[in-house]
């Protein structure tokens, strides 16, 4: 229980144009990408998909995490078919800190729709954790190419 966190200035807000950059090249971080299996953006086709499909799309909830003024990552909801499904993306600086948890917590007071799903991949145990932190519940595995990934719901109730 480290003291630092007592004093961390967690903050959601609109995405603007400059967090780009930032979302940018914390997709490209090597131990993200590992954690994640996520295959990162070359530069332009990051910023055609996040001006056209994420923030482009109405029915999507975005969020820049601020942790003292910095831009520490994005969470967003969006819809799969009938399923509604959350997203984020920290910068490596802001792992390990309960920065997550806070931001998600905070980001789940906003984003009302339930049942809300997520999907990391099995070996990203930090992102399971967190999700399970936050109330979700692992309810089986889908795989997605060659990776498997845990589904977890949350309020599946309603």
């Amino acid at each position: 229980m480290g003291d630092s966190a007592q004093f961390t200035d967690v903050v959601l807000r609109d995405v603007v144009a400059a967090d780009l950059e930032a979302f940018l090249a914390y997709e490209h971080d090597p131990e993200a990408v590992r954690r994640s299996r996520f295959t990162p953006r070359e530069r332009d086709a990051f910023m055609t998909h996040w001006k056209t499909r994420v923030l482009g799309d109405p029915a999507n909830f975005v969020q820049t995490v601020v942790v003292d003024g910095e831009t520490a990552g994005s969470i967003v909801a969006w819809w799969e078919e009938d399923r509604r499904f959350i997203g984020y993306w920290f910068g490596r600086a802001y792992w390990g800190r309960g920065i997550g948890t806070r931001a998600l917590t905070a980001f789940l007071e906003r984003e009302t729709a339930r049942p809300l799903y997520a999907d990391p991949v099995v070996g990203n145990t930090g992102s399971v954790r967190l999700l399970e932190k936050c109330g979700f519940t692992a309810t089986g595995t889908v795989r997605h190419g060659e990776d498997e990934h845990v589904v977890l719901v949350l309020g599946r109730s309603g």
